[in-house]
């Protein structure tokens, strides 16, 4: 197993990502490898500083950046040695069987959609993220921002990409599904989700649960909740700010620390034809291992292949 894993890519790159593969290389079983793209003199400079030896790495160098303000559609076009334009290039051919960059999210949704494609018969991939429980577990919300306005079908698919991903990587059994709505009753919310809750109700392709409030988030309520990316997003920026202000009013709480994003890696990208996981801009080296292993997983567990059966 290859990982790619871009060195340029986040606001501390290059140093964050190349302690983050330290990390993740302690961590990976034997036949599992992390090929670090990116400038290379630099990384291995970086290895070096760190007492850790360059040959248990392969590289591929780069000697371009996609910073995070440019437009992402213009960037992976006009930028075809960025870090990121090559781990899609890679991907595609076969050479790593999964990409993750802290880099820009945008072009990171682009490149996987240019190369290695959606899977046939998914209408819009969408992101997920980690909803900590307020008693034991954890739940999926998707999407958190790939698709900022939605069709009802799109949501259905959501729904499957969200109970494969909870079912396989994380090991919930049977995970029950919800639509994050305004009400609990089956026709409240706004058309969409009017429209929405019918073909989720009907689909039979999950254990759909009905409609969850913004007070079910964090309850054992459901496993998946599914939602539009622009809702999800608000979602999921107004949940990260839980860990800020405890820090920041020095409150330590076990829930609280749940929230901390340097636990769950990143954001896998899903459906699309291969794992990809984006990983948050301010990333340190311990979010950059998890996001590796998060990858190692889904190539592990046939994520791909598993929603790729679920759209055939």
């Amino acid at each position: 197993m290859k990982i790619g894993l871009d060195i340029m890519g986040g606001d501390y790159a290059p140093k964050a990502p190349v302690l983050g593969a330290i990390a993740a290389h302690n961590a990976l079983s034997a036949g599992q490898e992390v090929v670090l793209i990116g400038d290379k003199e630099q990384t291995v400079s970086l290895l070096k500083e760190n007492n850790f030896d360059p040959e248990k790495f392969s590289y591929v160098h780069t000697t371009e950046v996609i910073g995070m303000g440019e437009h992402p559609t213009k960037a992976i076009v006009q930028k075809p040695d960025s870090s990121i334009s090559v781990g899609f290039k890679m991907l595609k051919e076969g050479s790593i069987d999964a990409f993750c960059s802290a880099g820009n999210s945008g072009a990171m949704l682009v490149g996987a959609m240019f190369s290695v494609k959606a899977i046939p018969g998914v209408a819009r991939p969408a992101i997920t993220s980690i909803m900590p429980k307020l008693e034991e577990g954890l739940g999926i919300l998707v999407d958190v921002g790939a698709n900022a306005d939605c069709k009802p079908e799109y949501l259905v698919q959501f729904g499957v990409f969200g109970s494969l991903f909870a079912q396989y990587v994380y090991n919930i059994p049977n995970p029950r599904v919800a639509l994050v709505n305004i009400g609990e009753e089956e026709e409240k919310g706004n058309l969409l989700c009017q429209a929405a809750y019918p073909l989720m109700k009907e689909s039979g392709q999950f254990n759909f649960v009905g409609n969850a409030e913004g007070r079910d988030m964090f309850s054992g309520m459901a496993d998946v909740f599914v939602t539009d990316g622009f809702t999800g997003n608000v979602m999921l920026k107004f949940a990260e700010s839980f860990y800020t202000i405890s820090r920041k009013k020095k409150i330590k709480d076990d829930f609280f620390d749940k929230f901390n994003y340097e636990q769950y890696g990143g954001s896998p990208i899903l459906g699309v034809n291969a794992p990809v996981v984006v990983g948050h801009g301010i990333s340190n080296a311990e979010a950059i291992k998890n996001m590796v292993l998060l990858c190692r997983d889904m190539v592990q567990t046939a994520l791909t292949e598993k929603i790729k059966l679920a759209f055939q």
